[in-house]
């Protein structure tokens, strides 16, 4: 599920402002649209979480997000205005607010005898899969000037989605069930304004917001700031732009599983500290391409370092998020992680893109992001995932 969710996703978030950039939306036009779906995203992720905690059905929920997901790029496929752009946009965010606390407590509840740090990273190697596979897709679409099929294969992908889940569900009620890490989705009679563990949430917090939102940098800003191009970087077509996009996603299926797996027997303050210094050598490479008229190889060698810090950060962080908080407070504490994402997703694209219409270029975006990375790194030796 978590492939074919990635397959269709793929094409979707990093081809989908070429598609509006070329029916004349300005980069913050497309990044106002970006924040709303964030924001909506934001309040499905709270409720979505408290209610897995209230032991609602983990399938359900998938499937309320599948079929959410199916009505946004039905929408998206048939706009050709701002108005229906930031529908359509409003109805993807909903249908990620609800899929993503849902998927990720879904993992300890499937890991059985499995560790679920372990599982964490096999679950990422498929999205890493899925995601990149979906940019070729949708690279290979604008190279034949059909780029709006992006919305017509993550609608099959999700219609797959459904037909499993209904099939045969291979997540079960959420019953009071126990992995060999000793994690459960039941509360418990702590209260969640009176629980400790949100103090010591707090490192992982911050830098999870500046991971996601690089992360989400790349999938709204990188895409239009190479086919705008940098100061002395030539511009870059929707086809070629994407299917640079595509490399950096088919490194990420490379190093997802061999780091994923490698970190999960260290200490998780390791893997947070070479995601975080990756993501700020990257976001630097990223910031001189702009300058340099063969710019582009930097944006290429970029890439490595940003895979890297990706598939360091994604399964770690997730895996410390799950073992901070209380048993019966897991469903809150993803919800609150993925929070990063969406107010991340919220804020990162409307900078962004008031940065690339007022300055032509996005070296101001990753030269900020690249001193942040530099200047927490020593925040992680507050990381503790220890209940």
């Amino acid at each position: 599920m978590r492939f074919l969710a990635s397959l269709g996703a793929g094409g979707v978030i990093y081809l989908s402002p070429l598609v509006f950039n070329q029916l004349g939306l300005s980069a913050t036009q497309i990044g106002i649209g970006l924040a709303l779906a964030a924001f909506v995203g934001t309040l499905a992720r709270l409720i979505t979480g408290r209610l897995l905690d209230s032991g609602r059905d983990i399938s359900s929920a998938i499937k309320i997000a599948a079929l959410a997901g199916i009505s946004g790029d039905f929408w998206l496929f048939n706009s050709y205005t701002h108005s229906s752009y930031i529908f359509g946009q409003v109805l993807l965010g909903i249908a990620a607010g609800i899929y993503w606390p849902s998927v990720e407590l879904a993992v300890p509840k499937s890991c059985g005898e499995f560790p679920s740090n372990k599982g964490f990273a096999l679950v990422r190697s498929a999205d890493a899969l899925g995601t990149s596979l979906g940019a070729l897709l949708g690279a290979i679409a604008a190279q034949l000037e059909a780029i709006r099929n992006i919305y017509l294969v993550e609608i099959f992908c999700l219609a797959m989605l459904l037909i499993m889940l209904n099939k045969r569900s291979n997540i079960e009620k959420n019953k009071r069930t126990n992995n060999s890490r000793g994690i459960s989705l039941i509360p418990t009679s702590i209260e969640w304004g009176r629980s400790k563990w949100l103090k010591r949430m707090l490192p992982i917090l911050v830098l999870s917001f500046i991971a996601t939102g690089i992360f989400s940098l790349i999938q709204s800003a990188l895409p239009l700031d190479l086919v705008i191009g940098g100061i002395r970087r030539p511009p870059l077509s929707e086809g070629w732009s994407g299917g640079l996009i595509s490399i950096q996603l088919f490194l990420l299926v490379i190093f997802q599983w061999p780091i994923g797996r490698w970190l999960a027997d260290l200490n998780p303050r390791f893997g947070i500290t070479l995601s975080i210094a990756n993501f700020g050598i990257g976001c630097l490479l990223l910031a001189i391409s702009g300058l340099w008229e063969k710019g582009i190889l930097l944006v290429l060698l970029a890439q490595v370092p940003i895979a890297i810090g990706l598939a360091a950060f994604l399964p770690t962080a997730t895996e410390v998020v799950i073992q901070i908080p209380p048993i019966g407070q897991r469903g809150l504490a993803i919800a609150l992680f993925s929070q990063c994402f969406a107010v991340s997703a919220l804020i990162s694209p409307i900078i962004a893109g008031r940065v690339i219409d007022s300055q032509g270029n996005g070296i101001l975006i990753w030269l900020g992001m690249g001193v942040s990375c530099i200047a927490l790194l020593p925040i992680t030796r507050f990381i503790n995932s220890k209940n």
